[in-house]
């Protein structure tokens, strides 16, 4: 079964419009995104919610993005979950490839919020889910994608077991990961790797090599 989308406060679109600009994407010029000039500045005004991940996007959801709107028989007519979206830009690839069905999951209500701005904006509809979903095994996809979900340690232990069981109910299960530290490399198939031009205000180096891996299915 599907989630009934839970309702996030409504307070929270207006922040992300007044603190952000529709701006270019670095690799996707198919899309534009609310993006702030400086994340760690906006970060001061959201520390109840930690550093807005919402407000640009990360590497791994950039190539991965890439890697969907360059094979939109991934996502065409299927039933798309982006797993921890942040900006949306993932769940907007999808829906802009020909997906039934995209939900983007997020446990922060600015997040949500960010994501309904970001498909309004780029006009595709995404379901912004405010719910932490890494407990759950009642849920149905086609496809579930994950940009950028390996960067800390109790993340990736709560996400690999959810990634894997996605993969076991027989969703195709992708990640895109510029080398986060908690990526079980070994565990994963490589895709494809791409050159992700970023900004330095969130990376160590203007290019990320960055890799789609796919989640296998147990044997």
């Amino acid at each position: 079964m599907q989630p009934d989308p839970p309702l996030c406060a409504s307070e929270e679109l207006e922040f992300v419009r007044t603190n952000t600009r529709l701006t270019a994407v670095p690799y996707l010029p198919e899309m534009r995104l609310h993006q702030a000039d400086d994340p760690y500045g906006l970060w001061e005004r959201t520390e109840d919610t930690g550093l807005p991940f919402w407000a640009f996007a990360w590497t791994g959801g950039i190539a991965l993005a890439r890697h969907v709107l360059d094979r939109p028989e991934l996502a065409r007519g299927r039933r798309v979950l982006d797993l921890a979206s942040g900006s949306g830009v993932v769940a907007i690839a999808a829906a802009m490839a020909g997906a039934t069905e995209v939900v983007a999951s997020e446990v922060d209500p600015y997040a949500s919020a960010a994501v309904g701005a970001n498909a309004d904006a780029n006009g595709v509809t995404v379901t912004a889910l405010c719910e932490d979903l890494l407990d759950r095994d009642d849920l149905a996809f086609d496809l579930v994608l994950a940009g950028d979900v390996f960067y800390d340690r109790l993340m990736a232990r709560r996400t690999e077991p959810f990634l894997r069981r996605m993969a076991r109910l027989g969703a195709q299960v992708l990640v895109g990961d510029p080398g986060r530290q908690y990526l079980p490399r070994a565990a994963f198939h490589a895709l494809a790797r791409y050159d992700v031009p970023v900004s330095q205000a969130i990376e160590d180096s203007r290019v990320k090599r960055t890799t789609v891996w796919q989640v296998p299915a147990p044997a």
